[in-house]
C-alpha cells in the first residue's frame, strides 16, 4: 500500500493569536511557547505553540536576528506592536520575550480598578505635582499612567511629554481637542536626566516617565514636581513605602537632605497595584492641595515614612464608603 504523507497543518498569522507573551529562542530551534492574553494577569499558565502558528513564528524569529540589536525594545511586526526582550540564559541560549501591546491604552474605567478610583484619579490631572505607580514588573504600570496621561489631555488639553523605555503605546500627536502628546524613546540609563531637562524647555503640562532609574531623573522629576507641572512616573517596589524610600534615597545623592523637602512638597498621589484573580488591586496614598502642612507630607519632611501606611488605610476606607477620599 502506497505511503500516504500527512498533510502540512494550515497556518496562521500569529495576530489571529490571543496571547500575551511569546518566548523565541534565536540561536537555534527551539519550541516556542506562549502565554493566553486572556484575562491580561500574569498568572495565567504557560504552553507550547499550536502548530499552525510555527510559520509565521519563524518569520518573526528570523526578522528578530535580522533587526534586533538592543536588550529590551518596542517594534511593529504584522500590524502588532510588541515589547521584545532579549535574554542570554545561563547555559548560553539566546531567547526573546515578546509582549502584546494594544496600539492605544485602555480608558481609566477599563483597567480593573474599583469604581470609585478612577474619578479621583481624573481629578488629580488638575493639579501639579508626583502621581507615582508602583508595584513589581509586569503589574500595569505603564498602562497606569498612560491611560491617566490620555485621559488628562482628553479631558483638561495641554501639552503631555513622554520619556519611556521602550514607547508601548501610541499616545503621540492630538488627543482630543486640546490636547497635544509628544513621545520620546529613551536609549540608555545616563539620558533619563538629560531628556527630562529638555523636557521641561517644552513647557509641558504634563510630564510621563516611564520608570525612575537615576539619581538625576529622581532629582529632576521632583524639581518638575514642584514647579507646576503634573508628573506621573513608575518605579520598581514592593509596595508604596518601598517606593517612596527608593525615590528619597535616589534623589538624596544629588540634593542630599533638601530631597525629603522636595517629596513632601511635590508628592500628589503614590499607587501601588498588582494583579489579582479578582482583577487589579490598587492601595493609593493621596495628599491634600495647597496643604504644606498635612500629615503625609510631614512624615515624609521627618522620613517618617513608614507611619503614612495608617494613613493610606485610612484613605482607602473613606473612597470605599463615600467615594471621596477628602
Amino acid at each position: 500500500m502506497p505511503h500516504i504523507a500527512a498533510k502540512p497543518a494550515p497556518q496562521m498569522p500569529l495576530r489571529s493569536l490571543d496571547f500575551m507573551d511569546i518566548y523565541l529562542r534565536l540561536d537555534a530551534d527551539a519550541m516556542p511557547h506562549y502565554r493566553s492574553g486572556q484575562g491580561g494577569t500574569m498568572n495565567l499558565p504557560d504552553a507550547d505553540l499550536p502548530e499552525i502558528y510555527f510559520d509565521d513564528t519563524a518569520r518573526l524569529a528570523n526578522y528578530l536576528r535580522d533587526h534586533f540589536t538592543t536588550d529590551d525594545a518596542g517594534m511593529e511586526y504584522d500590524g502588532m506592536r510588541m515589547r521584545v526582550t532579549r535574554l542570554d540564559t545561563a547555559k548560553g541560549e539566546v531567547w526573546a520575550a515578546i509582549r502584546r501591546l494594544p496600539r492605544v491604552p485602555p480608558v481609566l474605567e477599563k483597567l480593573g480598578l474599583i469604581p470609585q478610583l478612577p474619578p479621583v484619579l481624573e481629578e488629580l490631572g488638575r493639579r501639579s505635582g508626583l502621581i507615582l505607580v508602583c508595584g513589581a514588573s509586569g503589574q500595569g504600570k505603564s498602562t497606569t499612567v498612560s491611560s491617566l496621561l490620555s485621559r488628562y489631555l482628553e479631558t483638561y488639553g495641554g501639552v503631555g511629554f513622554t520619556l519611556e523605555d521602550p514607547v508601548e503605546y501610541d499616545i503621540d500627536g492630538r488627543i482630543g481637542t486640546n490636547g497635544y502628546c509628544y513621545q520620546t524613546e529613551i536609549h540608555g540609563e545616563p539620558e533619563w536626566g538629560l531628556m527630562l531637562k529638555r523636557a521641561l524647555r517644552w513647557h509641558p503640562r504634563y510630564i510621563l516617565v516611564g520608570e525612575i532609574r537615576t539619581p538625576d531623573a529622581a532629582n529632576q522629576v521632583l524639581r518638575a514636581a514642584t514647579s507646576g507641572h503634573t508628573v506621573l512616573a513608575t518605579m520598581h517596589a514592593g509596595s508604596m513605602e518601598e517606593a517612596l524610600e527608593g525615590l528619597l534615597q535616589l534623589a538624596e545623592q544629588e540634593v542630599g537632605d533638601r530631597a525629603a523637602l522636595l517629596l513632601a512638597a511635590g508628592l500628589s498621589c503614590v499607587i501601588y497595584q498588582t494583579f489579582t484573580p479578582s482583577g487589579v488591586f490598587a492601595h493609593f496614598m493621596m495628599t491634600e492641595a495647597d496643604n504644606p502642612g498635612s500629615p503625609i507630607r510631614a512624615m515624609i519632611r521627618d522620613k517618617r515614612i513608614g507611619q503614612t501606611r495608617t494613613i493610606a488605610d485610612q484613605q482607602m476606607a473613606k473612597l470605599i464608603q463615600n467615594g471621596r477620599v477628602f
